[in-house]
């Protein structure tokens, strides 16, 4: 196979299997090639993913040695597509009853929503997550998203139990913004004991769903690596439950009577 198909297949099967670690072997398999080229067309494949602020493949040597692709996005593009976001949402026709904005356009969009997987993911590349959890229903999306740049699977938390997922382990938790006793279920089976999470999640005001998710989560001894969050909002009358989270936009200003919205960007990049 020709240097340039190669760079392609190569390229491709990166973009479509990110932080999987593959040895050399199996590439000069796929590419009908020697070990040699395999290695100068990741050189050229590494360098073209950090200067366009893709990522980087991340290399290991010996016996076991291999590469795998780590999707990342710099800061710059990451705070250019936040604030064309934040413009969308200042629409005072967004502004829902309750300090609610309507997001469901921007959550229905593939390449929004691929771009926000893509930011949450770099955030917490360098964490250790087995799987994505998201509560049912518009945190979906976003859970997905993420995921597909993490490689890891989603699990989603229920409102009620399916009799489809056998048994499962339910709480009571008080919602943050109807202020009521609800129920989260997650089936047994969802993932291992003691896997590393990712909680993701459209919407935080006091964080009562997500700390929900939290106990739930600790009943399967998982351990809580990130929490990240489309939407933060802050809570007049409730305390934040939740202090350590990511957040891509935060709701500085709502003034319903006057349908005046000010938002600004969230703390995404307050580490680094």
């Amino acid at each position: 196979m020709k240097r340039s198909n190669r760079l392609v297949v190569l390229t491709e099967y990166f973009i479509e299997n990110p932080r999987k670690h593959i040895q050399l072997p199996f590439f000069v398999d796929l590419c009908e090639t020697t070990k040699s080229s395999v290695s100068e067309d990741l050189d050229i494949i590494d360098n073209v993913f950090q200067t366009q602020g893709l990522g980087y493949l991340e290399r290991t040597t010996g016996a076991g040695g291999g590469v795998k692709y780590i999707p990342e996005i710099t800061d710059v593009k990451s705070l250019q597509f936040v604030n064309e976001l934040r413009e969308k949402l200042e629409d005072p026709n967004r502004i829902l009853p309750g300090g609610y904005l309507y997001m469901t356009d921007i959550l229905g969009n593939p390449t929004i929503v691929r771009e926000i997987g893509r930011i949450f993911a770099s955030r917490f590349s360098k964490l250790d997550i087995d799987v994505v959890v998201t509560v049912a229903t518009k945190g979906i999306p976003l859970a997905y998203a993420v995921a597909s740049f993490l490689g890891v699977p989603v699990v989603i938390v229920r409102r009620d139990p399916k009799v489809t997922e056998g048994s499962s382990v339910s709480i009571n938790y008080v919602s943050g913004s109807s202020r009521k006793i609800q129920t989260m279920v997650l089936p047994k089976r969802s993932f291992d004991e003691g896997s590393n999470v990712c909680i993701i999640d459209d919407f935080m005001k006091a964080g009562g769903t997500i700390n929900g998710m939290i106990n739930l989560l600790s009943e399967f001894d998982a351990k809580v690596q990130a929490i990240g969050v489309l939407v933060e909002a802050e809570d007049e009358e409730d305390e934040r439950v939740v202090t350590d989270y990511t957040s891509l936009i935060k709701i500085a200003n709502l003034d319903m009577t006057q349908k005046d919205i000010q938002i600004e960007p969230g703390n995404f990049l307050k580490d680094n």
